[in-house]
């Protein structure tokens, strides 16, 4: 009885190192968010400091956190307003934190609004940097109405490769035409989500700014 016993505890043992030795993904968090520079929208970024200042309070050492403009064409190293990765030390990392905050406000108190609006650029320039950031749980913050509106000549008809992301649309405010018909609000948002998740990405949309612990839920 006692042998047995200890053939099975010894069992649950290797079940359970081999069951840790296959799980290697990095418990690390990387948040890339792009804000929607666009005509009046520029009127919501005070929302947008909002969200940024809450990401930063729960993000932890180890963790990346890029924010980016979307403008004319977004698909730029330029378009990045501010980009980090978390010191394991504490102090460090909370400097950082208040450097990110004052780009991010500097930005804001400065920025100009641009003629059309780049999403596609902006959500490619977001998986490249994600990827390389090798963090384990990728996350896309759109803080757009998501109209996207393109500079004639330029191509955006391109798929997006999203298996492992997770996309988030923040602040979907309506159009005016979106009151005359409210078909195209839902068309657009249905668009989007279709584009996400035939890319393998999850889709969600946060309108209530009330609810962001969603946004960062592994």
């Amino acid at each position: 009885m006692i042998r047995r016993l200890c053939n099975l505890l010894g069992l649950l043992l290797i079940v359970t190192l081999l069951s840790a030795c296959g799980d290697d993904t990095p418990r690390t968090r990387g948040v890339y968010m792009l804000m929607d520079t666009s005509g009046t929208y520029t009127k919501e970024l005070k929302q947008a400091q909002r969200v940024i200042n809450y990401i930063l309070a729960n993000l932890q050492p180890g963790d990346s956190f890029a924010v980016a403009r979307v403008d004319t064409g977004s698909f730029s190293e330029k378009d990045i307003i501010a980009k980090v990765t978390f010191d394991d030390r504490p102090s460090r990392a909370n400097q950082q934190k208040r450097e990110f905050r004052d780009r991010i406000d500097h930005f804001v108190k400065t920025v100009k609004g641009s003629a059309y609006t780049d999403i596609t650029g902006g959500m490619l320039q977001a998986i490249e940097w994600l990827n390389e950031s090798r963090a384990g749980h990728k996350t896309i913050l759109i803080f757009s109405d998501l109209k996207e509106d393109l500079k004639e000549g330029y191509v955006r008809d391109i798929p997006l490769q999203l298996g492992g992301f997770k996309v988030v649309a923040l602040n979907v405010t309506k159009l005016r035409s979106d009151n005359v018909d409210p078909r195209e609000y839902l068309n657009r948002l249905a668009a989007w989500q279709e584009r996400v998740e035939s890319g393998g990405g999850s889709w969600q949309v946060v309108n209530d700014l009330e609810r962001l612990e969603s946004v960062l839920v592994l």
